[in-house]
């Protein structure tokens, strides 16, 4: 990351301007990467969210990552995520405005279960990558993200999300399946194994 510049922007999700992080890349590829849950610390400077981004730009993608409303200087409250999908939709729009036309949507904890049901009622081009939906906690439509979702990611000892369980949902989806030994649902000390799997991910799609 220290050799990627990325620039603040910020950009609208209807009344509200919505604070961002963006890193450019040459071509149509973006990625729009979602932080886990503002009313427990998160943000977009997360460790993971910061992973996965240095994870999409080695493989030519722009990456945008943002706060969600109320988070950092973007306007607006926490809206338990509802219009916390407007944010999402908002980021996607504004990458497309860049030119990023071939859009992956990333996100971790309460960012994956926000992208996933914005993508619920949205189609981009490429299937999403979710690490560590909470599904413990938070209901998720899996029947209607089938062949939308390209990797599910899960750490083995992770508190919020079931590893075997959300295995079985990411083979019901014909979804890859990585899961990351001895971590929890934080990842602290195992940013490199995140990179790691990704880039195992996205090499394997780019040779497909």
């Amino acid at each position: 990351m220290a050799s990627i510049r990325e620039e603040t922007i910020f950009y609208s999700s209807g009344a509200l301007q919505i604070e961002g992080l963006y890193a450019e890349r040459s071509g149509e590829a973006g990625a729009v990467i979602c932080h886990p849950h503002p009313q427990l610390g998160g943000c977009m400077q997360n460790n993971v969210v910061v992973s996965m981004i240095g994870a999409l730009l080695i493989h030519g993608y722009s990456t945008l990552r943002f706060n969600f409303r109320g988070v950092g200087r973007s306007e607006g409250n926490y809206d338990n995520g509802i219009g916390e999908q407007e944010d999402v939709g908002g980021a996607v729009c504004w990458m497309e405005k860049q030119g990023k036309t071939a859009i992956l949507l990333a996100g971790y904890s309460f960012g994956a279960w926000v992208g996933a049901r914005w993508l619920q009622n949205h189609e981009i081009e490429y299937p999403a990558i979710l690490i560590s939906p909470p599904i413990n906690v938070m209901d998720f439509d899996f029947s209607a993200l089938v062949g939308k979702i390209g990797l599910v990611v899960c750490a083995e000892r992770d508190q919020y999300c079931d590893h075997e369980r959300i295995k079985d949902i990411a083979d019901s989806m014909n979804s890859s399946f990585a899961l990351i030994s001895d971590a929890d649902h934080f990842y602290f000390g195992y940013e490199s194994a995140i990179v790691s799997v990704l880039d195992k991910y996205l090499t394997d799609e780019s040779q497909s």
